[in-house]
C-alpha cells in the first residue's frame, strides 16, 4: 500500500497583506505562485518593536514594499534566511538596505557540499541565488534574540546544503523553510541537494517536541511528527521503486520517471528526474546500485548484484 502523506493545501491568500497568525508571529506572502512555490513565497515577521524577518523573498518590489509597510514603526533586527534559492533570499539586500538589519544563514549557495561526489559538476543547480551571502553566519545550536522571542538554528542540509530551520521556544514552533511543506514534498536536487542528508536532516526534526511547523510555502503543520514520518516512509517507497524499475530493466532516469511518477504534471517533469537522481547518488554510494561512470542524469544505471 502507497504511503499516504497528509498534505495540507488549504490556504487564503491576500497578497501584500499582512496576516498575524499568533501572539508572535506575522506573514506577508509575496505574490510568485509556481508549481514549486504554491501560492508564494511566505515572509514571516516575528515579534513586535524589534523584529526578526525570516525568509524576505523574491526580488519583487511590491513585495518588498508591502513587507517594509507590515513592519512600519518598528526595528527590523535580524534577517533570517532559510537557504538561497531565488523565491527566498534575493529580497534580503533590499530590505537591509531599507532597515540597516544584518543579514543571517548558513552560507553562501552550495557551502559545505563535496560537488564531486556526484560528478555532476560545479554548483550549478537552477534557480541558486549565488549573490547572497551573510552578514552573520549561523550553525546548529546558535541564537539570535528580541524582546520576547529567541530563535535558535538548525542545521537541516538535503534540500540545499545550507538549509536552516529556525526554532520559535516560546510557541514551540519550527519556521520549516521549504525542509517540510504541507503542500508538497520537496525537491532534492543534486548537485547541491543530497537525498542521504534530507533524510538524516528529516530525522533530527522527530527528536525534536515542536509543536507547529510553519513552512515558507503553504499552511502550517500542526502535530508535525506523523508528518515527518509520512515524508520518511514516502522517500523510502520511492527508493524501492526505483530499485524495481531497475530489476525490470529501466535503465535511465527519464525511463524510471515515466513508470514511477505516474500522472505528473509535465511542468514537474525535470524536478521528478532531479529527484530520481538524488535518490540514485545515495544509492550508488549505499552499494546498492551501479552506474557507467559518475553518477549523472544521462548515466545510465543497473543493479549492484
Amino acid at each position: 500500500m502507497a504511503v499516504e502523506i497528509p498534505f495540507r493545501r488549504e490556504l487564503k491568500v491576500e497578497y501584500g497583506a499582512v496576516e498575524r497568525l499568533t501572539p508572535l508571529i506575522r506573514r506577508v506572502v509575496a505574490k510568485n505562485p509556481s508549481p514549486f512555490t504554491f501560492k508564494g513565497t511566505g515572509t514571516y515577521i516575528v515579534g513586535h518593536g524589534r523584529v526578526a524577518v525570516i525568509d524576505p523573498g523574491p526580488d519583487l518590489a511590491h513585495h518588498v514594499e508591502a513587507l517594509l509597510d507590515a513592519v512600519s514603526g518598528e526595528t527590523v533586527t535580524h534577517i533570517l534566511v532559510t537557504h538561497t534559492h531565488l523565491d527566498h533570499s534575493p529580497a534580503a539586500a533590499a530590505v537591509r538596505q531599507a532597515t540597516g538589519a544584518r543579514t543571517y544563514g548558513f552560507g553562501p549557495h552550495g557551502s559545505a557540499r563535496a560537488e564531486d561526489r556526484t560528478g555532476v559538476g560545479g554548483v550549478t543547480e537552477e534557480g541558486g541565488d549565488h549573490a547572497f551571502r551573510p552578514d552573520i553566519a549561523l550553525r546548529e545550536g546558535d541564537t539570535v534574540e528580541g524582546p520576547g522571542w529567541r530563535l535558535a538554528a538548525i542545521h537541516t542540509p538535503g534540500h540545499t546544503s545550507n538549509h536552516l530551520c529556525f526554532a520559535l521556544a516560546e510557541e514551540r514552533a519550527l519556521f520549516s523553510g521549504d525542509h517540510v511543506m504541507g503542500w508538497s514534498t520537496s525537491v532534492i536536487a543534486p548537485p547541491d541537494g543530497d537525498m542521504g542528508a534530507y533524510m538524516r536532516s528529516l530525522g533530527k526534526l522527530l527528536g525534536r517536541d515542536d509543536a507547529i511547523y510553519w513552512p515558507t510555502h503553504g499552511p502550517a503543520i500542526p502535530d508535525p511528527k506523523p508528518f515527518v514520518e509520512a515524508f520518511i516512509a514516502h522517500r523510502h517507497e520511492r527508493a524501492e521503486a526505483i530499485l524495481q524499475r531497475l530489476a525490470q530493466g529501466d535503465d535511465t532516469i527519464p525511463a524510471i520517471v515515466d513508470r514511477v511518477y505516474l500522472g505528473l504534471d509535465p511542468r514537474l517533469k525535470t524536478a521528478a528526474g532531479r529527484s530520481v537522481l538524488a535518490h540514485l547518488v545515495e544509492l550508488v554510494e549505499l552499494g546498492k546500485v551501479a552506474s557507467d561512470g559518475a553518477p549523472t542524469p544521462g548515466a545510465r544505471y543497473r543493479l549492484k548484484r
